[in-house]
């Protein structure tokens, strides 16, 4: 019978150390999930934040353009070509109608 008893308390012993370590596990997983939120959240904002500069470089690049800038010479030139033949279009379109 003893030795029936040793197994058993072995068993028992052995089961909580299980639950503890399973309870651990959960705790840490539970803030792992919270940390990854927190990041992906991060991340959003980040994203956002980047979309929001690029277009502003691109504002910014343009009104340099539009302006004469000597390092955008070139891209001033297309711009301008470019809102010449939207014009000339417009024009053609109207003429059209008449």
């Amino acid at each position: 019978m003893e030795k029936l008893s040793d197994i058993t308390l072995s068993i028992e012993t052995k089961l909580n150390k299980l639950i503890q370590h399973l309870e651990k596990v959960v705790k840490e997983n539970n803030q792992l999930k919270s940390e990854l939120l927190q990041y992906q959240t991060q991340q959003t904002i980040l994203q956002q934040k980047h979309i929001e500069l690029e277009k502003q470089y691109e504002n910014l690049k343009m009104a340099n353009a539009l302006l004469g800038s000597e390092d955008f010479k070139k891209e001033t030139k297309l711009k301008i070509n470019s809102l010449v033949r939207e014009i000339d279009h417009c024009i053609s379109q109207l003429t059209k109608i008449d």
